[in-house]
């Protein structure tokens, strides 16, 4: 049996049926030559998200990404330092005490996996820097994830591999160079050690890597870019927080600041989020909150499913993708 077999077959009530509802309904917009939105929050690059995800944009289904800074560099983590992650099933039980073991031993816990330190994050710190260094004494800036791309696309780290690299989603969106928006990017690791180097001094313009307003003009012409073409954009949200919000407020932003004409709403929206619905959280808000901010309309195609996406995107993408 199949996985789209299995799901038609079992997932028919309450947030099974709302993940079968929501998957069938984005290969409808898919399929009726609409455009999707991923967005992507949490630690969903550490949960090996790659593994589906890759698929779906190697495979059309994904047409932008909007992701935290966490999410960006972890992908790439798990590339060239998969081997020396430890997962540490019982991680509710550690005392303090074992916390601090594993950061004596240069581990970062992301729940129940540690990212290694010297393997992972300075690697890739070696790498990156050439470029930033470069950039700024050229007197050039780009985006974050422009700059993971060129990296990646370089081929300066293949050496390094140590999963399948069709497994990474960063690098399936690097050779397709998909529109991509990572706001906040200061708050990650990359971010903070970028940071540093300006600090230091190693960095002489701090705009050497583009920030949040410029990626929201970027944005903003991408989609009305594809507005002028008559495309309709669904939205895909993966946990909620800033990579969700920053991205959707592309259209009020159009429309009631910019004051443009015919500005389109998102066209599809799904939210995958074990967040309950709670008093003033994005995460937790239902789809129909978004209809006041000029974000959705009353027809828009709207689903949640409240459970946990590393369980459910990969079935929503299998679904998607056919499997």
């Amino acid at each position: 049996m199949t996985i789209t077999n299995f799901i038609d077959h079992h997932f028919r009530h309450f947030n099974a049926a709302a993940l079968r509802d929501a998957a069938i309904g984005y290969k409808t917009h898919i399929n009726n030559g609409g455009q999707m939105l991923v967005t992507l929050a949490g630690a969903m690059s550490s949960a090996e998200l790659g593994l589906s995800l890759a698929e779906m944009i190697r495979a059309g289904k994904v047409h932008a990404i909007s992701c935290t800074g966490a999410n960006l560099e972890e992908d790439i983590y798990n590339l060239v330092a998969h081997d020396h992650y430890v997962r540490i099933p019982n991680y509710r039980d550690l005392t303090p005490e074992q916390e601090q073991e594993l950061l004596d031993r240069h581990l970062n816990r992301v729940t129940d996996t540690c990212i290694p330190e010297e393997e992972a994050i300075r690697r890739i710190e070696r790498v990156v820097f050439e470029e930033w260094a470069k950039a700024d004494k050229e007197g050039k800036s780009y985006f974050p994830h422009e700059f993971m791309y060129k990296i990646l696309l370089s081929g300066k780290l293949k050496e390094f591999y140590q999963i399948d690299p069709k497994n990474s989603w960063l690098l399936a969106a690097a050779e397709k160079n998909l529109p991509m928006v990572v706001p906040g990017w200061e708050d990650s690791t990359t971010g903070n050690i970028f940071a540093g180097h300006v600090m230091k001094g190693n960095i002489k313009n701090v705009h050497t890597v583009k920030g949040g307003i410029q990626y929201m003009t970027y944005w903003a012409e991408w989609y009305m870019g594809l507005a002028a073409k008559k495309q309709n954009v669904g939205f895909f949200q993966i946990g909620g927080g800033i990579a969700g919000d920053f991205p959707i407020c592309v259209v009020p932003m159009l429309d009631q600041d910019l004051e443009q004409d015919n500005v389109p709403l998102w066209g599809y929206f799904c939210q995958i989020s074990d967040s309950t619905t709670s008093y003033g959280s994005y995460s937790g808000a239902v789809p129909n909150e978004k209809i006041t901010w000029g974000k959705l309309g009353v027809d828009t195609p709207k689903f949640i499913v409240e459970s946990d996406a590393s369980i459910c995107a990969p079935l929503m993408f299998a679904y998607v993708l056919g499997q």
